[in-house]
């Protein structure tokens, strides 16, 4: 079935989740609240922390127990996963992220890559304890 013969549906408005994954709950949980400071809005030990960033949320699973999929019957959540390093990308002013990288120093998180992409739009990058790559970004990078 080509794009022009499938039924017409509309766009998603924004991405209301992204997931990473942390073998560690507890470490990836002090890390998103207290370095990045993110609200906790739901935690399940050994399955998953959730996050409140803006409008989006940020889910942490642990690989292993979303692989199994979910047993509770009325939330029948499907089997879901990934191994290794993930990336998600938070959007900042210039001044935002100069801040942000002045308080991953002082937390002891060494920041990987810093630079202006060739659009002018300036990024941060550094890693979470379980080695997810996170960026900070300029929204003018895509927009």
């Amino acid at each position: 079935m080509t794009d022009d013969t499938l039924p017409a549906a509309p766009p998603p408005e924004a991405i209301l989740e992204a997931a990473l994954y942390a073998d560690d709950l507890d470490a990836a949980q002090r890390f998103y609240s207290d370095v990045m400071g993110f609200e906790e809005l739901a935690r399940v030990e050994g399955r998953h922390v959730f996050f409140r960033v803006g409008q989006s949320v940020l889910l942490i699973f642990n690989p292993a127990a979303t692989a199994r999929g979910s047993s509770n019957a009325a939330l029948p959540v499907p089997a879901h996963g990934a191994q290794g390093p993930g990336h998600v990308c938070f959007a900042a002013s210039r001044s935002d992220i100069a801040a942000w990288h002045t308080r991953l120093a002082a937390a002891g998180h060494p920041v990987e890559a810093e630079f202006d992409w060739p659009n002018g739009a300036h990024s941060l990058y550094f890693r979470d304890p379980a080695g997810n790559s996170i960026e900070f970004a300029e929204p003018r990078l895509w927009f």
